[in-house]
């Protein structure tokens, strides 16, 4: 049976890197803090009561759908759905297909931004198949209006950028929760992890700078991870009962 995502695929070898799934949720915790859908996160009070475990969470159905088969793949996207329609029948409301999109979109683009922080910038080859894997599990979904191609997606993911985000006093809250579950190192480590990998504009609305300590760092994550001490830097970013489930994020048997 065909898997999902093609063995080999840059996508596998992004999703089975536990630091590099860790860059994405330090990004995607950064935006979708100031996305205008945010209030949907709140109405669950799933991911305010423990952002870390809702990280889990959301990364477990995603690692599921990389390295599944496609009648796996279509079975977890079917559960995904399932849960969404229950929240949508507890609201009475409709997700707006625009956030379903700000969220795809972040998974492409903090892919991206991960891989190419720590490693290299991707190829062509490399972000057209990025993409188009994620946007067949946009089809999958059935989220409406997805760009057809890379460049398509470039200017979306742009004007997105532009008119979804604000900080408003969910952003706040959000933050507050992060503070909360990290403990004061850690949280600060975070800011400055973020500062490093989003957008100008997100960076602008949350403050943050780029121009920080670990910055100077980032050029020798290549040495580090040669020397398998990459753990060191798993563990600095989230608290020690999380330790387990960062480990079991790695995958890196079944690029």
């Amino acid at each position: 049976m065909s898997n999902f995502v093609e063995k080999g695929s840059i996508v596998r070898r992004i999703w089975s890197n536990p630091d590099l799934i860790l860059l994405v949720f330090a990004g995607s915790a950064a935006e979708f803090a100031l996305n205008r859908a945010v209030d949907w996160l709140f109405f669950t009070g799933k991911l305010p009561a423990d952002p870390i475990g809702r990280f889990f969470s959301t990364v477990s159905y995603a690692q599921q759908i990389v390295f599944a088969t496609e009648s796996q793949a279509a079975e977890a996207i079917r559960r995904i759905g399932s849960i969404h329609a229950g929240v949508e029948e507890k609201r009475g409301q409709k997700i707006p297909d625009w956030a379903y999109r700000d969220v795809l979109y972040l998974l492409i683009d903090y892919s991206q931004r991960s891989f190419e922080l720590l490693f290299r910038p991707l190829s062509n080859r490399e972000r057209m198949e990025l993409f188009h894997n994620f946007r067949r599990l946009g089809e999958m979904m059935e989220i409406k209006d997805l760009p057809k191609d890379y460049p398509a997606w470039r200017k979306d993911r742009q004007l997105h950028i532009e008119r979804d985000l604000e900080y408003t006093p969910s952003t706040r809250s959000l933050f507050e929760q992060y503070r909360k579950h990290l403990g004061e190192l850690r949280y600060e480590l975070l800011l400055n992890v973020q500062a490093l990998i989003v957008p100008q504009r997100v960076r602008r609305l949350l403050n943050l700078n780029a121009q920080n300590p670990l910055s100077y760092l980032i050029w020798s994550y290549g040495l580090v991870d040669g020397l398998g001490l990459q753990t060191v830097a798993r563990w600095a970013l989230l608290p020690p009962e999380h330790r387990e489930a960062v480990e079991r994020l790695d995958r890196t048997e079944m690029i």
